[in-house]
């Protein structure tokens, strides 16, 4: 097992990576000075395979746990789904010293999180991960949020969890498509601060793709630990914690247009990464060798690396994206890069611009 220390003071935490760590959550809950009395929150697809065995963890360690599943599925993401998660918990008594288990891929975390947040006003909670995107990406650095119809994430809070398990058992079970998806996010590490990093996904990509245990533990670990430092230095996204979005403004309005669900977020910011790159040739100066090769890793992956707009489509994707909580003073911030393994945060592109390049693509 593999251990990435989350440094916040008082609110710091660990995030443990290896096989069998589900098994060990009642033993690690017992550490924290939690209440007795918890929900784990999870869906309807990662439930029926793991829920059994958490829920016999919490009991044996002498914790009181309830289940609430929801569906599964981007449009969870709720304010609807936020209601019932409270709505349940309060059936069981929830108290001020109870918390939360989040057990499941990225939307359950950003709902239970945000649920513990609000509940009681505020609960300690609980990550276990279970989708690779989730182990790497949002189940670390406390953000927490469900979406509206004007956006994706538009409502949450900053929530840091007490503890994150990535038990990469789990991920023998998710789908092919759910899995490349979740490379999407180590891919970005890479070009946002780890060229070693890039340079070896590009060498061992087919191996990764084989689910070769070692080597998943290795760059997942590697993952965490830039997220870890990323977010350790700027909790709150003032400016550093920025970086971490480099493909997301544009990924996160092809969701908004899309209807949540129709693309995987991993899958809308592979198309998002590899836009912003031929933003960062035009705006930066990224050599164009380094942007082709951010394009051929993704399609290598067999991500997306395009999307096919009409006139009125294009619009409305301009338009989402200046709902985009990094718009400052009404204009949409981009982190573009000048290098693999090297970005800048907080750079001003015009909406023109970005309409001209995805013409230009035949997008």
């Amino acid at each position: 097992m593999q251990l990435v220390p989350v440094a916040l003071g008082k609110r710091s935490y660990s995030i443990h990576i290896g096989s069998g760590l589900l098994k060990t959550l009642g033993e690690q809950a017992s550490l924290l000075d939690l209440g007795r009395r918890c929900a784990v929150i999870t869906d309807s697809r990662v439930g029926p395979l793991f829920a059994s065995g958490v829920l016999k963890s919490l009991t044996k360690a002498g914790f009181c746990p309830s289940l609430i599943q929801v569906k599964a599925g981007e449009a969870t993401k709720s304010l609807g789904s936020v209601e019932k998660c409270c709505n349940a918990m309060a059936k069981h008594r929830m108290e001020r010293k109870s918390f939360v288990v989040a057990l499941g891929g990225g939307v359950v975390g950003d709902l239970a999180g945000f649920a513990a947040a609000c509940h009681l006003r505020g609960l300690q909670f609980i990550q276990i991960p279970t989708t690779l995107l989730a182990q790497v990406d949002s189940s670390v650095g406390g953000k927490t949020g469900v979406n509206l119809k004007a956006g994706k994430n538009l409502v949450g809070a900053f929530h840091q969890p007490r503890l994150v398990l990535c038990d990469i058992d789990t991920l023998k079970t998710l789908p092919d498509r759910e899995f490349r998806a979740g490379l999407a996010e180590i891919i970005k590490y890479g070009v946002i601060q780890d060229r070693a990093l890039f340079e070896l996904l590009e060498s061992q990509m087919q191996r990764i793709l084989r689910r070769d245990k070692s080597l998943l533990t290795q760059i997942i670990a590697r993952s965490c630990e830039i997220k870890a430092d990323v977010v350790s230095q700027d909790e709150t996204e003032s400016g550093l914690r920025a970086t971490l979005n480099f493909g997301h403004t544009i990924g996160h309005a092809i969701e908004a247009i899309s209807g949540y669900g129709k693309y995987l977020h991993g899958e809308a910011i592979s198309i998002g990464q590899v836009l912003a790159a031929r933003l960062s040739e035009q705006c930066l100066g990224l050599p164009a060798s380094d942007s082709m090769r951010i394009r051929q890793l993704f399609e290598r992956t067999e991500l997306p690396t395009s999307i096919r707009l009409n006139a009125l489509q294009l619009k409305r994707l301009l338009e989402a994206m200046q709902l985009d909580k990094k718009v400052v003073g009404g204009q949409v911030k981009f982190v573009l890069a000048r290098g693999i393994g090297r970005v800048e945060w907080g750079c001003a592109v015009p909406l023109d611009t970005v309409a001209q390049l995805m013409k230009s693509q035949g997008t």
